[in-house]
């Protein structure tokens, strides 16, 4: 049976948060071990049993009443305010919780479904989410559409009360372990590639889907390529109205900018420099730690991690206070990614030799390897640094669009991705 705490119609005061952090603090002390390094979403072939062990988690986190904690109660959320999600990610920051396989879903996915879904779909698809029970992905980019994800050409045609898909999306995170994803197609050719768009909500496991995973430079598998052929949905499930997909995916797209620029802005620290933590250490063993370029070099990294998450704090606040952010997730996103740049490149500095050859016997070995082979993926997940500098000069600085010769033409005359040969083919 679900328990909750349930927040006075007055604004959350002192005590009743404290309350609920000492609820936090028993649950996770009798189902979390202490740590801080959160585990991740699992590579193919190796999800299994960590999937079985964060759906028994997740499960257990929502009979507590301690999931989806602002969600809607109707909906099988809590209906609290957003200062208890800031409590619970406090607590939290200080255990490993195996629920990296439902970061997509919770910040992107389901509050797509929330805010266009019809009240038939937010019924059934929300409380299974918050439970655990039903895992989701997003189906954005393509071959031909990556970052001008308005020019993909997967197609959507009616036919009666379904629709059948056809084309390919790439990398997709976690679709390999995936229930259900958010789909945005082409359901019109004749008109501006903006409106010719719908969101769908697939079923991961119909006949006709593909999940191809990808390896990655860094090892893992977590991306993945999906076909689609002849994939039936039902009509029933499409988020927004037919057309309006684009607006749809503004929703989705700003929340996941906001999830990766303020992923630590909600965590727990001991010491102000507990951020640049890993990076001293390595500087103090390398005996580097007096050099007045590594000492200047690991400042820049404390100023950019603090400023980081003063630019988190912010678009928290935002969201407590019910109000949706704006271009400050696009913010938060590049200074992220450029922290993380930072990050990688002075620990592989100091670490010298040992950021790419290290014994089997080294504890932590492969470290900072890792960490300069992942960085750049930061740069294109949830947008690239190129697209993030364009949102923040056109609706920060107020500077000009860049010229968009494609915006007023039907996407069918459009030269983009495999359309181009077959146009060309058809111009002679």
């Amino acid at each position: 049976m679900t328990t909750s705490i349930q927040e006075p119609a007055e604004r959350a005061d002192a005590p009743f948060l404290e309350e609920f952090r000492q609820k936090i603090r028993s649950f996770l002390a009798d189902h979390a071990p202490v740590g801080t390094a959160a585990a991740g979403p699992p590579a193919a072939g190796n999800e299994g049993g960590m999937v079985a062990r964060a759906k028994a988690f997740q499960a257990e986190l929502f009979d507590a009443g301690l999931a989806a904690l602002a969600w809607p109660a109707e909906y099988g959320g809590q209906g609290l305010s957003g200062s208890y999600q800031t409590v619970f990610n406090e607590e939290s920051s200080d255990h490993v919780l195996p629920t990296g396989v439902y970061t997509i879903g919770f910040g992107m996915c389901i509050p797509t479904v929330l805010a266009h879904g019809t009240e038939e779909l937010k019924r059934r698809y929300v409380r299974p989410a918050a439970r655990g029970e039903e895992i989701w992905c997003q189906l954005f980019s393509e071959p031909g559409a990556g970052s001008d994800v308005a020019s993909l050409q997967t197609r959507a045609v009616r036919d009666g009360d379904e629709y059948v898909i056809n084309g390919q999306k790439v990398w997709t995170s976690g679709a390999h372990y995936c229930d259900y994803g958010i789909l945005l197609a082409r359901t019109n050719t004749d008109v501006p590639k903006h409106k010719g768009l719908t969101m769908f909500v697939l079923d991961m496991h119909a006949p006709g889907v593909t999940v191809r995973p990808l390896r990655q430079i860094n090892g893992a598998s977590g991306f993945n390529e999906v076909f689609f052929d002849d994939v039936r949905i039902p009509a029933d499930h499409v988020l927004g109205e037919v057309g309006e997909g684009w607006r749809v995916a503004l929703t989705t797209l700003m929340n996941e900018r906001v999830a990766i620029g303020t992923g630590r802005s909600g965590q727990r620290t001991t010491s102000p420099l507990e951020p640049i933590a890993p990076h001293l250490e390595l500087a103090r063993k390398s005996g580097a730690i007096g050099d007045p370029l590594v000492r200047q070099a690991l400042a820049d990294l404390f100023i950019r991690s603090r400023i980081l998450s003063f630019v988190g704090l912010r678009i928290r606040a935002a969201v407590t206070a019910g109000r949706t952010p704006g271009p400050e997730g696009s913010i938060a996103k590049l200074a992220g990614t450029q922290l993380g740049w930072l990050s990688a490149q002075v620990a592989a500095g100091l670490a010298g030799p040992a950021a790419v050859a290290w014994s089997a016997e080294t504890e932590g070995g492969g470290r900072w390897t890792q960490l300069v082979v992942s960085a750049p993926a930061s740069g294109i997940a949830g947008g690239t640094n190129e697209v993030m500098r364009n949102i923040i000069g056109e609706r920060v600085l107020g500077l000009p669009k860049d010229p968009q010769v494609d915006r007023d033409l039907p996407f069918r005359d459009l030269l983009v991705g495999t359309q181009s040969v077959s146009n060309r083919s058809a111009l002679g």
